[in-house]
Protein backbone atom coordinates (compact mmCIF):
# COMPACT_ATOMS: atom_id res chain seq x y z
CA UNK A 1 0.00 0.00 0.00
CA UNK A 2 1.78 3.50 -1.36
CA UNK A 3 1.06 5.51 2.05
CA UNK A 4 1.08 9.30 1.45
CA UNK A 5 2.28 11.91 4.20
CA UNK A 6 -1.14 12.90 3.92
CA UNK A 7 -3.18 9.58 4.57
CA UNK A 8 -0.96 9.41 7.55
CA UNK A 9 -2.23 12.81 8.89
CA UNK A 10 -5.70 12.16 8.13
CA UNK A 11 -5.64 8.61 9.87
CA UNK A 12 -3.82 9.95 12.84
CA UNK A 13 -6.60 12.86 13.33
CA UNK A 14 -9.71 10.98 12.49
CA UNK A 15 -11.49 10.28 15.96
CA UNK A 16 -12.48 7.08 16.88
CA UNK A 17 -15.70 8.45 17.76
CA UNK A 18 -16.54 9.31 14.67
CA UNK A 19 -16.17 5.70 12.93
CA UNK A 20 -17.72 3.51 15.58
CA UNK A 21 -21.07 4.72 14.67
CA UNK A 22 -20.48 3.14 11.45
CA UNK A 23 -19.23 0.21 13.09
CA UNK A 24 -22.44 -0.24 15.36
CA UNK A 25 -24.33 0.12 12.13
CA UNK A 26 -22.53 -2.24 9.80
CA UNK A 27 -22.72 -5.14 12.58
CA UNK A 28 -26.17 -4.61 13.42
CA UNK A 29 -27.38 -3.97 10.32
CA UNK A 30 -26.10 -7.97 9.63
CA UNK A 31 -27.75 -9.51 12.87
CA UNK A 32 -25.17 -9.14 15.27
CA UNK A 33 -24.99 -6.96 18.51
CA UNK A 34 -22.77 -3.73 20.14
CA UNK A 35 -21.75 -6.28 22.40
CA UNK A 36 -20.35 -8.57 20.36
CA UNK A 37 -18.74 -5.49 18.75
CA UNK A 38 -16.96 -4.69 21.32
CA UNK A 39 -15.86 -7.76 22.17
CA UNK A 40 -13.66 -8.05 19.57
CA UNK A 41 -12.49 -4.22 19.61
CA UNK A 42 -11.42 -5.28 23.44
CA UNK A 43 -9.72 -8.46 22.02
CA UNK A 44 -8.00 -6.52 19.75
CA UNK A 45 -7.13 -3.15 21.63
CA UNK A 46 -7.78 -4.57 25.72
CA UNK A 47 -10.02 -1.83 25.56
CA UNK A 48 -13.18 -2.53 28.36
CA UNK A 49 -16.93 -1.43 27.40
CA UNK A 50 -16.03 1.88 30.48
CA UNK A 51 -12.86 2.61 28.86
CA UNK A 52 -14.71 2.81 24.81
CA UNK A 53 -17.20 4.96 26.55
CA UNK A 54 -14.15 7.47 28.04
CA UNK A 55 -12.75 7.16 24.53
CA UNK A 56 -15.73 8.10 22.64
CA UNK A 57 -16.90 10.59 24.69
CA UNK A 58 -13.06 12.45 24.82
CA UNK A 59 -12.87 12.13 21.02
CA UNK A 60 -9.90 10.17 21.09
CA UNK A 61 -7.86 10.17 17.91
CA UNK A 62 -6.91 6.79 16.04
CA UNK A 63 -3.00 7.54 16.83
CA UNK A 64 -3.92 7.89 20.58
CA UNK A 65 -6.42 4.86 20.73
CA UNK A 66 -3.68 3.12 18.99
CA UNK A 67 -0.90 3.96 21.15
CA UNK A 68 -2.98 3.36 24.60
CA UNK A 69 -4.11 -0.09 23.33
CA UNK A 70 -2.67 -3.24 23.94
CA UNK A 71 -2.44 -4.82 20.91
CA UNK A 72 -3.38 -8.16 21.09
CA UNK A 73 -0.16 -10.61 20.33
CA UNK A 74 -2.12 -12.38 17.89
CA UNK A 75 -3.19 -9.51 15.83
CA UNK A 76 -0.56 -10.26 13.51
CA UNK A 77 -2.42 -13.54 12.26
CA UNK A 78 -5.25 -11.07 10.91
CA UNK A 79 -4.75 -11.35 7.42
CA UNK A 80 -6.74 -10.81 4.22
CA UNK A 81 -8.24 -7.88 2.11
CA UNK A 82 -9.79 -4.88 3.51
CA UNK A 83 -10.17 -1.46 1.77
CA UNK A 84 -8.52 -3.51 -1.65
CA UNK A 85 -5.19 -3.66 0.48
CA UNK A 86 -3.97 -6.81 2.05
CA UNK A 87 -3.86 -6.17 5.64
CA UNK A 88 -0.66 -7.91 6.32
CA UNK A 89 1.24 -5.79 3.69
CA UNK A 90 0.42 -2.38 5.09
CA UNK A 91 3.58 -0.91 6.10
CA UNK A 92 2.32 1.75 8.47
CA UNK A 93 2.10 0.45 11.67
CA UNK A 94 -0.85 2.94 12.41
CA UNK A 95 -2.69 2.43 8.86
CA UNK A 96 -2.41 -1.43 9.68
CA UNK A 97 -3.69 -1.30 13.21
CA UNK A 98 -6.68 0.71 11.79
CA UNK A 99 -7.28 -2.23 8.73
CA UNK A 100 -6.94 -4.51 11.60
CA UNK A 101 -10.07 -3.27 13.36
CA UNK A 102 -11.79 -2.38 10.16
CA UNK A 103 -11.27 -6.40 9.02
CA UNK A 104 -12.61 -8.12 12.39
CA UNK A 105 -15.49 -5.32 12.27
CA UNK A 106 -16.09 -6.84 8.50
CA UNK A 107 -15.76 -10.41 9.44
CA UNK A 108 -18.53 -9.54 12.72
CA UNK A 109 -20.55 -8.14 10.07
CA UNK A 110 -20.13 -10.91 7.73
CA UNK A 111 -21.26 -14.35 10.38
CA UNK A 112 -17.92 -15.14 10.61
CA UNK A 113 -17.76 -17.34 14.01
CA UNK A 114 -16.46 -15.22 17.47
CA UNK A 115 -14.00 -18.21 17.49
CA UNK A 116 -12.40 -17.41 14.02
CA UNK A 117 -12.56 -13.85 14.59
CA UNK A 118 -10.58 -13.70 17.95
CA UNK A 119 -7.99 -16.31 16.21
CA UNK A 120 -8.88 -19.06 19.33
CA UNK A 121 -6.99 -22.08 17.75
Amino acid sequence: MNITSEHIERIEKLTFSSVYPHYITKVESKGRTKQELHQVIEWLTGFDDNKLQELIEVKTTFREFFENAKLNPNANLIKGVICGYRVEEIDHPLTRQVRYLDKLVDELAKGRKMEKILRIP
